[in-house]
């Protein structure tokens, strides 16, 4: 909803938001955690697994009930100030909250080295992450812009490139809210299961686990990719039922938030 000239701008402040989301408030805290109660790392990490279930199975509901957006009908040159940095601080809050999962995921990797190299291990991946992501982020939103101005070019297979990028843009970011729909249940569920075998209860992930192996025995020339493909299938499917549950209890119930 913003017009080209302001795309850059707020990638570069949602990007310098995470990094100080990152650097200045879950490194510290993922430190002290690490050195003074470790033990809460496991439920942490499931407590971030739930919401990116949530964060899922809530795109779903919208796909399967779409609701009309108050800001989709107005042009991008009318929205002002003060709602770009709606938009910002919102895109923050969000990033925090995945942040601290990035984060968390980092330190439980390395939760048995020296406090300072866990130090150094954190601050390499927040940076690291942060300049991946809204990089390859401002390169996607400004991919039709370059698409535009190479077919304004003269030379022909030029023109024909850049207007293959102006008519490809919709069918990526299709198919990126697809994909990134899935890895949020998989991921989710992924991290649930995980969590349950740290605390012992072996049975629902266990069974997940020996479902995928012999869906991969059972075709021996692509028996990992079966394997892989079945248990992120078992592992979307429980992030999208626990996911469901939140959003029921989010948006259903009578102390939730309604759309």
């Amino acid at each position: 909803g913003f017009t080209p000239d302001r795309e850059l701008p707020i990638i570069g402040r949602i990007a310098l938001g995470s990094l100080k989301n990152k650097l200045v408030f879950l490194l510290p805290a993922a430190l002290i955690l690490s050195q003074f109660l470790p033990v809460l790392i496991t439920p942490l990490l499931m407590i971030g697994g739930a919401y990116l279930s949530f964060e899922g199975a809530e795109k779903v509901l919208d796909a399967l009930n779409p609701h009309d957006d108050a800001m989709d009908d107005v042009p991008a040159a009318a929205i002002d100030a003060e709602h770009e940095k709606k938009m910002v601080s919102g895109a923050i809050r969000t990033d925090f909250i995945l942040s601290a999962e990035i984060m968390a995921i980092a330190l439980a990797e390395v939760a048995a080295e020296p406090l300072l190299t866990r130090g150094i291990i954190l601050a390499i991946v927040g940076i690291a992450v942060t300049v991946g992501v809204y990089g390859v982020v401002a390169l996607i939103v400004k991919m039709d812009d370059i698409g535009l101005h190479l077919a304004e070019r003269p030379l022909g297979a030029v023109r024909a490139l850049g207007r293959g990028m102006v008519k490809f843009m919709p069918v990526l970011l299709r198919f990126l809210s697809i994909v990134g729909t899935a890895a949020m249940t998989w991921v989710g569920g992924q991290i649930i299961l995980h969590g349950l075998e740290e605390f012992g209860v072996h049975g629902l992930p266990g069974w997940i686990h020996h479902t995928a192996e012999a869906a991969g025995h059972s075709v021996p020339f692509a028996g990992d990719v079966i394997e892989w493909l079945v248990g992120a299938t078992g592992a979307g499917i429980i992030g999208l039922i626990i996911g469901g549950a939140i959003v029921f209890i989010h948006h259903k119930l009578p102390f939730g938030k309604k759309h």
